[in-house]
């Protein structure tokens, strides 16, 4: 299971007033409490910096590196600040978010996955814009995967991502999500899954119940990967223990050592 914490992000406040004003200390505390928390990778967003994105990543990735010991994901549509991030990026193998099957967005990223020999998040997105079904998702994941491991990335370095939309909006929208990651990771052996949580409430109350039981649901369906705010000690309680009732944890142990480190209390 990779967990890959989200909260440094400039479209959250505290984020974006740290980076406007380089404020090192107030960045490293969100980045240690994400891997206090357990995370494996860390999100890094600056897109809210519209004037000065390629330099507060490339200030952001040092400054978080400082701080923790983990591997980041850089986060942009934007080519050039994908590159300023990768660039910074120390010893780990670096995630991409994100690729997607649109042919300038391919364009424009590819060649830096391939350079960088990183991980990458494929968006199910073509150029038909976003999925309506699990049958889009699954034409979409299709086409990445051939393409990318054709260029020579490892199935174990891709992460699908099915675009998780509101079930406020259509009540089918949370099903077909679970059945394209079934279906996914039926057909494409070494693959693995991934998405963010939060689009499924959204226009809902007590949304974070539904995220929570949402995240259930698509672990039994295969899903194992989440970019998520770790900190969050009840949907990480949930996550090791669905983890464990899989099981995908060997004799327990994440579990446990959540147990010991009080995550229950």
């Amino acid at each position: 299971m990779l967990i890959v914490g989200e909260l440094i992000n400039t479209s959250r406040a505290e984020v974006g007033k740290a980076v406007k004003e380089r404020d090192a200390p107030a960045i490293e505390a969100i980045a240690r409490a994400q891997e206090a928390a357990g995370a494996d990778y860390l999100d890094v967003n600056c897109g809210t910096m519209l004037t000065d994105e390629v330099a507060s990543m490339k200030w952001l990735v040092a400054t978080v590196q400082e701080a923790v010991s983990l591997p980041l994901c850089i986060d942009s549509p934007d080519p050039d600040v994908l590159e300023a991030g990768l660039l910074k990026c120390g010893d780990f193998q670096p995630m991409v978010n994100s690729i997607t099957n649109e042919e300038h967005r391919w364009a424009g990223v590819f060649p830096l996955v391939r350079e960088h020999g990183t991980k990458v998040i494929g968006l199910c997105l073509g150029e038909g814009g976003m999925p309506s079904s699990t049958e889009d998702r699954v034409r979409v994941a299709g086409s990445l995967v051939e393409k990318l491991e054709a260029g020579g990335v490892e199935a174990g370095d891709i992460y699908i991502d099915p675009l998780i939309q509101p079930i406020s909006t259509a009540t089918s929208n949370g099903r077909d999500v679970l059945s394209a990651v079934r279906e996914i990771m039926s057909a494409y052996a070494g693959v693995h899954m991934i998405c963010g949580l939060s689009n499924i409430s959204y226009g809902l109350p007590v949304r974070k119940v539904l995220n929570r039981v949402f995240m259930i649901q698509a672990m039994t369906s295969g899903m194992d990967g989440y970019i998520l705010d770790p900190t969050d000690r009840q949907l990480m309680g949930d996550l090791f223990a669905s983890n464990a009732l899989l099981g995908r944890d060997r004799f327990c142990r994440s579990y446990t050592t959540a147990y010991r480190e009080h995550l229950y209390d």
